[in-house]
């Protein structure tokens, strides 16, 4: 087959493998590195310019060299093909353009991107790049990235020179760049191998879709592998699209965020995708419905084994899903110092923990949409940016933050402010509150699905808990709908479970004993604090999704609550929830009744005082030789155990079926 191109000169084409099928005078595409090294010089394709390149529909194109031109039309039904062991990307007057990526169903995760069919005009470059080809589970996913840096520096074979726009590049660093794409699943910076790189100043904004942020496909920036470090100091980084991830850490890497702008806003999830989505990590690319969210794009992710993420004097905001994740990971650190954690469309989640992970917020402002924390197995501390605490991260997570640095580095409490809750535990784990933080929250502070969390707050010097509907503690059952198996599709599941609420009244279980805290035990512990709200336990327990039961464990030491501790009944305002009803999660009304298998046990330490201001039903009451139980001022409390009238008497404990009333 032969075509010629218009307008320009005669350029006859062939259609043969691994031939360049272009060729006029010879261009330099841009080169990356400067001063140029040895390593990002070996790269040895010619690049050579067309005036302009037309493809036909129904014609294949094959590139075997990075070519440049003033206009590029691709008819529909038009492809432009690389070989094997290669990717192709375009970019117009420096903006990766065109890249449209393949439907979810075709067996790959949707992983091929194609030049989309259209007319380009400008300065046209079309890279022909070694492939970086990453697996994820048994996707492969096909990375194409303005720069690629491994331990040598960067490796200009691997990287799209022409997207990077100003500034300098060199093995080691770069500085001033501006990288932007319209494309699809187009990557910004790739550090491996354990290659130590710094971006100072970058300004990155993509917009188009990303695939999959697990292994990071999309991301603007990605640092990954073993002993690899990579420092962003003054980055703007503004992306749109489903998944379009403004970080990545993953594989152990060191990644150090400072003085930066991190922003990413959702996409429009393909049509192919299923409505009520999925939890096949493969394909996930919207947040569950059932942590009672929506949203289609998280700003960061931290996975693998023992990998550190750390944003430092910087902004991390979502449009919805989350602004900080830990999600596919294990043993790894999250950390956050002098740092505002947003959400900006209303919904949302500060940090997600998963895998055994610890993370610090240490003078940061949340400000998100439903919850500070979604806790799957962590363990959270929230305090002040002291400069003994900041200089033990800098020291044991090795950020590097010079003497100057740390200095700059004014102390400031944490302050929260969550549109629902700050803390929703699905999994046994521990949160840490202290210094002057400032907790605020819409609704409940602390919602626990009928697992072991548990929460310290110290008071002593200024921490508040401000529940917006009154309630301190929820324990309660889980309402989180399952995914289900599906066959015949790409993805194993999809979430299309539903909730039900039980009816009738729970069965008491022969062997859970509410009268003795049990490692189980969800527990809450304050010192040095006024607390004003309740404290609820509603699980069913009896058998009940294989839950014979579970205690409310509470502690108080130096304190004073006013408000209902008890267990209860807690109700949802529907009977089933779907994903129709996804802001249903979480959203219960509680009536305080007697214990059956759901067990509240309370220790009142050294001078603290509970005043009771309503019913609470107890199994177990502990009272220090200073502690007391009081009624609001014109009223009085008191108890029965077992039915039986009992005088409230410091330095006792009571245990059974206890009920104070307010008269």
């Amino acid at each position: 087959m032969t075509r010629t191109s218009r307008p320009g000169p005669d350029v006859t084409y062939r259609a043969r493998p691994r031939a360049l099928l272009v060729a006029v005078a010879a261009a330099m595409a841009p080169t990356l590195v400067a001063p140029a090294s040895a390593h990002a010089a070996s790269t040895k394709a010619a690049r050579r310019a067309a005036a302009c390149i037309e493809v036909a529909a129904g014609e294949t194109l094959e590139l075997t060299a990075t070519t440049t031109a003033s206009c590029l039309t691709i008819e529909e039904g038009g492809v432009i093909t690389v070989p094997d062991g290669y990717r192709l990307s375009l970019t117009v007057n420096g903006v990766e353009t065109g890249s449209q990526l393949a439907e979810l169903t075709d067996g790959y995760g949707g992983a091929a991107t194609a030049i989309a069919a259209g007319s380009y005009t400008g300065t046209i470059v079309l890279t022909v790049a070694e492939a970086t080809d990453l697996a994820y589970d048994d996707l492969t996913f096909p990375f194409r990235q303005a720069i690629y840096v491994d331990a040598d520096g960067v490796d200009e074979a691997k990287s799209v020179p022409s997207d990077v726009r100003g500034g300098t590049v060199t093995d080691t660093a770069a500085s001033g760049i501006t990288l932007l794409s319209n494309g699809e699943a187009f990557n910004g910076v790739y550090v491996t191998g354990g290659g130590s790189y710094t971006l100072t100043d970058p300004k990155i904004a993509f917009d188009g879709n990303g695939r999959c942020d697990f292994i990071g496909y999309g991301a603007s920036v990605v640092g990954t592998g073993a002993g690899t470090r990579l420092v962003l100091d003054g980055a703007t980084i503004s992306n749109v699209g489903v998944v379009r991830t403004a970080v990545i850490a993953d594989a152990s890497a060191n990644v150090i965020v400072k003085n930066s702008t991190l922003h990413c806003a959702d996409g429009v999830v393909p049509d192919e995708y299923p409505t009520a989505g999925t939890g096949d990590t493969r394909y996930m690319i919207t947040v569950p419905w059932m942590l009672g969210l929506s949203g289609n794009v998280r700003t960061t992710n931290l996975l693998g084994a023992s990998t550190k993420a750390s944003f430092i004097n910087s902004s991390i905001s979502s449009e919805k899903w989350g602004a900080l994740s830990v999600d596919g990971g294990s043993y790894c650190t999250l950390t956050a110092i002098n740092s505002t954690i947003a959400n900006t469309g209303g919904q949302g989640y500060g940090s997600y923990a998963i895998g055994n992970v610890t993370e610090h917020f240490l003078g940061c402002t949340f400000d998100v949409g439903d919850y500070a924390l979604i806790h799957w197995g962590a363990s959270a501390h929230y305090g002040n940016s002291t400069a003994a605490a900041v200089a033990a991260l800098n020291t044991s997570l090795e950020l590097g933050l010079t003497s100057a640095e740390l200095s700059a580095l004014t102390e400031k409490p944490t302050v929260v402010n969550a549109g629902r809750f700050m803390v929703l535990w699905y999994a046994a784990g521990s949160v840490a509150i202290d210094g002057g933080t400032e907790v605020n929250t819409g609704e409940t502070t602390f919602m626990c699905k009928a697992v072991a969390g548990s929460v310290t707050v110290d008071g002593s010097q200024g921490a508040t808990i401000n529940p917006g509907n009154g309630v301190v503690f929820q324990l309660m059952d889980t309402d989180r709908p399952s995914s289900v198996s599906v066959s015949g599709k790409a993805w194993k599941t999809e979430t299309t479970g539903t909730y039900t609420e039980p009816t009738g009244s729970p069965t008491k279980s022969s062997s859970w004993v509410t009268t003795s805290g049990q490692s189980t035990d969800a527990k809450g512990s304050f010192t040095d604090i006024e607390l004003t709200g309740d404290f609820y336990n509603s699980v069913w327990g009896g058998g009940n999704a294989s839950l014979q039961g579970q205690n409310l464990n509470l502690t108080f030491t130096r304190s004073a609550v006013e408000g209902v501790i008890s267990a209860s009944t807690a109700k949802h305002s529907v009977s089933t929830i779907t994903s129709a009803q996804y802001r249903q999660i979480s959203e219960v009304t509680n009536t305080p009744s007697a214990v059956v298998n759901n067990g509240v046990l309370v220790t009142l330490g050294a001078d603290s005082t509970w005043t009771v201001t309503a019913t609470s039903y107890l199994s177990a009451l502990t009272l220090a030789s200073t502690a007391a139980v009081t009624a609001p001022s014109g009223k009085t409390v008191t108890l029965t155990v077992n039915g039986t009238t009992t005088a409230i008497q410091a330095g006792t404990t009571y245990t059974g079926a206890l009920t104070l009333t307010v008269a």
